[in-house]
């Protein structure tokens, strides 16, 4: 199928673009890197009237440390994350995340901003943030909110954005002494979208895991230390709050299996990095 016709227009910075969101609303359309966008258009799910493309916006393409945490602005693409060289030791999930992102032609193209807005509960950096409690920083002609990544999303490919709003900016807290992190995922093939991922945060107040693929969103669980058959209960209760559902890629049963074993296999790793075990 092709896109229904609407109108471009290059932008050159946040202000324009929050100018013509709030002229044009819900008939706009942010596009940055277009890989999950060009797909809702040629499939007509969605048929705005005009795309404003922010991918050759320069104030809006950086990545870089503020305060404790790493901000990555709206036009920046995954793949200059990806391969900044500190990434492994200020952002260590995303480090171990973004192998299983798609592919590396997709990652040269598509931004992390993207990836936010279009809340696929299957994509790994909408996981990432909500396991390590990121912010998503949210923009207009009003000013500026910022929202935590558990009021960001709000369901399948649902956000807390306004029509008038860009997401300007996610920020991922940078790693924190004494904690691990572990991620993993499995899918039909290298690449695909996962059929569950599981991304674990382990310090000394507890543990952290954040399951996608199964509910209509990253959902995250908080425990403290638990160990052997405590553990199993924990995720098997979790699990079942996740309310899985059959479709034709696995069924709830088998996605509930995968929570279970991968969690507790995330939730090992992220406790040895804690104490340098291999």
């Amino acid at each position: 199928m092709k896109p229904g016709a609407f109108d471009y227009i290059r932008i050159d910075s946040a202000e324009e673009a929050c100018e013509l969101l709030a002229q044009y609303g819900d008939d706009a359309r942010i596009l940055a890197g277009g890989q999950s966008l060009m797909t809702v258009l040629n499939m007509r799910l969605a048929q705005p009237g005009l795309l404003l493309d922010v991918s050759r916006t320069a104030p809006l393409d950086y990545v870089r440390l503020q305060d404790d945490k790493l901000a990555v602005g709206a036009a920046a693409t995954q793949a200059s994350v990806e391969w900044r060289a500190g990434l492994a030791g200020e952002v260590p999930l995303l480090k171990l995340a973004f192998p299983h992102i798609s592919h590396f032609q997709v990652r040269n193209r598509g931004t992390v901003c993207g990836s936010i807005a279009h809340a696929d509960p299957s994509a790994e950096l909408p996981l990432c943030l909500a396991a390590l409690e990121g912010e998503v920083v949210l923009r207009s002609k009003k000013g500026r909110r910022v929202l935590k990544a558990g009021q960001f999303f709000q369901g399948m490919l649902l956000t807390a954005r306004r029509p008038d709003e860009l997401v300007e900016e996610v920020r991922y807290p940078l790693a924190a002494t004494g904690t691990g992190y572990a991620f993993e995922e499995f899918s039909t093939r290298h690449g695909d979208f996962a059929i569950v991922a599981c991304a674990a945060v382990v310090s000394r107040d507890g543990i952290r895991l954040a399951v996608g693929g199964v509910a209509d969103r990253p959902r995250v669980a908080r425990w403290p230390h638990l160990e052997d058959s405590a553990l199993d209960a924990a995720l098997n209760d979790f699990a079942w709050d996740l309310e899985a559902q059959d479709d034709p890629h696995a069924s709830a049963k088998y996605r509930r299996h995968l929570v279970r074993r991968l969690g507790r296999r995330v939730i090992q790793q992220a406790s040895a990095a804690t104490s340098g075990e291999k």
